[in-house]
């Protein structure tokens, strides 16, 4: 179920910064129609630390309204605080989800063990599939793939998003945890190769802008078309470049904006786009055929 192409759906924000439902339909129906294989709603292309708890709640049940059953909803609803982590999860688990996503705690840097403890007083607690999130770059700490293959133990861990970008993880986590263990790439740029060695699917903010071209990449490495794979991750370069000139998703939500799928809202502390990147992700959507 949660294999291939999973977009990390932005939040739209109508023009007083409030959660613009109507644009969350339009880019799920856009989705589903492109082929994407999932969404992952309220992570961190989502903005999901600047949403109120209310509307945090709100943005997945909707979600999972209107996807309707079409692709699997995986709601992003990990924190720092381990009881804020589980309040959150229950509420949100009666809305229908498919899974949660669970970032590694930040700030606090806990240890391994602490890790391990979290994660597992979690999994206690909901009855939904866990995928683990380890973003070391954001969180400060690494979720080693030792501690991972404790925590794949756990009757509803079933996966991991794997956002470190280093590649010789894929064999270890897959000769660790097991084939039935789910593989997801957290970084668009080496996205391919990951699944090329045996990974399992990306969670991408690059499937925002682009669904279908970012699905057939992950047909065609899964299937081990690596020619394929290799050709359609080369078009995406400058894309996948553009997309992190500033910190996500303040490239991707201007490049959504231009596209005209989105208004311009973002919230601080992130700010809209510099227009000294503009050039530069306006370029590569150009390259793509995405605007004019």
């Amino acid at each position: 179920m949660f294999k291939g192409s999973l977009v990390a759906l932005v939040t739209p924000f109508d023009s007083s910064n409030r959660v613009d439902f109507a644009c969350l339909k339009s880019l799920i129906d856009f989705h589903v129609d492109a082929g994407s294989d999932g969404l992952v709603v309220a992570g961190t292309t989502g903005e999901a630390a600047t949403l109120t708890r209310d509307e945090h709640e709100e943005l997945i049940e909707r979600a999972v309204e209107l996807a309707a059953g079409r692709v699997p909803v995986i709601a992003g609803t990990g924190s720092n605080s381990t009881a804020q982590t589980i309040d959150l999860s229950r509420a949100i688990g009666r809305s229908g989800i498919d899974a949660y996503l669970l970032v590694v705690p930040y700030y606090n840097k806990p240890p391994q063990r602490a890790l391990s403890a979290h994660f597992r007083t979690v999994a206690d607690a909901v009855d939904c599939p866990i995928l683990l999130y380890n973003v070391p770059s954001r969180t400060g700490v690494d979720l080693v793939p030792e501690t991972v293959a404790e925590l794949a133990t756990v009757r509803n861990i079933v996966g991991i998003k794997e956002a470190s970008a280093r590649l010789e993880r894929v064999g270890e986590l897959r000769r660790r945890c097991g084939s039935e263990f789910v593989l997801l790439s957290g970084d668009d740029a080496t996205a391919a190769a990951f699944m090329l060695a045996g990974g399992d699917g990306v969670v991408s903010v690059t499937a925002n802008v682009v669904p279908h071209r970012m699905r057939c990449l992950c047909d065609a490495a899964r299937s081990g078309d690596i020619e394929t794979a290799r050709a359609l991750d080369r078009e995406l370069v400058p894309l996948n470049q553009a997309l992190f000139v500033e910190s996500n998703p303040i490239p991707v939500k201007w490049a959504l904006q231009r596209m005209g799928r989105i208004e311009s809202g973002i919230r601080q502390p992130l700010v809209n786009l510099a227009e000294v990147h503009r050039a530069a992700v306006e370029s590569a959507l150009k390259v793509l055929g995405v605007v004019e």
